[in-house]
């Protein structure tokens, strides 16, 4: 199958270069043309362990490209991926679906025959209604079809998170639709991978969910810790009696300076606005951010004791300055600078 990929970040070229080496032909559109030259070149503009060699290998075997050419990709693609970013929008915290929306209006203007376009980016409830709008008004006679598809990829083994999933979840309103979404992952599908086909508002919704739900295991585990300061518990401990029960289990159960990293502050916040605007208030995630955002003030009050109460004119050396193993993702840290 010709699958058009629409962005060259994380989650666009691990899934395109993942989608290529089930056998698909696959190109890679970003306007950035410096990334897409060094792309070209073998260079690859992230560090995920894997990629190198995945990307390569299927570059030689002729099933991935790159490009900037969006209209000429749509146009010879039966499936379209939307895999664009959405940051938290400046002031208030809504993720900005800028480019997401832009996305759709050039895929409208390449369209021709029969398309899936596949919602891959992290977007809240509701936005692929918006996009089938933008395409259909930009063009009433394209045949298409919108469809959610989240991904779950985490940033040091994104591979195989792609390629051995816990789920693959699709949001589809249209049978064409599903059956192009099956073609497109039977190597999973016939490994039995767990699959969920549902309604499309419910797919966009369960990836923010299932961020929100594991900032949250996080973040209890922290105030755990801080409550094992006070009383002279061993917090390590704790995390292994409750990891331990198969309900619970022991994965974000370790505590720290907090969540970070390019996903769980943006998702949990824009859920956060998206739940308020719909009346429907999680109190449970506002309060996980709001503890988030002290703990971290805590950690810096921490740091301070340590020094005597002040850093003025101390030299001070971070060990580690990616947000976790595995990566080179600085995302954050060069927008807090």
């Amino acid at each position: 199958m010709h699958i058009a990929m629409i962005g060259s970040g994380y989650v666009g070229l691990v899934s395109g270069a993942c989608l290529a080496d089930f056998g698909h032909t696959v190109v890679c559109i970003d306007r950035d043309a410096q990334k897409i030259e060094a792309l070209k070149a073998g260079k690859m503009p992230i560090f995920e362990p894997g990629l190198h060699d995945l990307v390569g290998n299927n570059v030689r075997q002729r099933r991935l490209s790159f490009a900037t050419d969006l209209a000429a990709a749509v146009a010879g693609s039966q499936a379209v991926f939307i895999a664009v970013g959405t940051p938290s929008r400046r002031g208030d915290g809504h993720a900005d679906l800028s480019f997401v929306y832009h996305a759709a209006r050039a895929i409208a203007a390449g369209l021709d025959g029969f398309t899936v376009i596949v919602t891959k980016s992290t977007v809240p409830v509701g936005t692929g209604d918006e996009v089938e709008r933008i395409i259909r008004e930009t063009r009433p006679d394209a045949d298409f079809a919108v469809v959610s598809n989240p991904e779950f990829l985490r940033e040091g083994a994104a591979i195989d998170d792609f390629k051995r999933p816990d789920r693959i979840v699709i949001g589809v309103e249209d049978k064409r639709a599903e059956a192009v979404m099956t073609e497109i992952y039977r190597p999973l599908y016939l490994n039995q991978a767990p699959f969920l086909f549902t309604g499309r508002r419910t797919s966009e919704l369960t990836k923010y969910a299932a961020n929100a739900f594991l900032a949250t295991k996080i973040t209890f585990i922290n105030e755990i810790a801080d409550l094992c300061e006070r009383v002279g518990a061993n917090v390590q401990d704790v995390a292994r009696g409750i990891g331990l029960d198969k309900r619970i289990g022991s994965k974000f159960l370790h505590a720290g300076p907090g969540y970070g990293g390019s996903c769980f502050p943006k998702d949990t916040q824009a859920l956060i606005k998206t739940a308020q605007d719909h009346g429907a208030p999680v109190r449970i995630v506002e309060e996980v951010a709001a503890i988030n955002d002290q703990r971290k003030r805590a950690m810096a009050r921490k740091v301070l004791a340590a020094c005597g109460g002040s850093v003025r004119g101390k030299t001070i050396a971070v060990l580690g300055l990616t947000f976790k193993p595995n990566t080179d993702d600085m995302r954050i840290i060069i927008k807090k600078w």
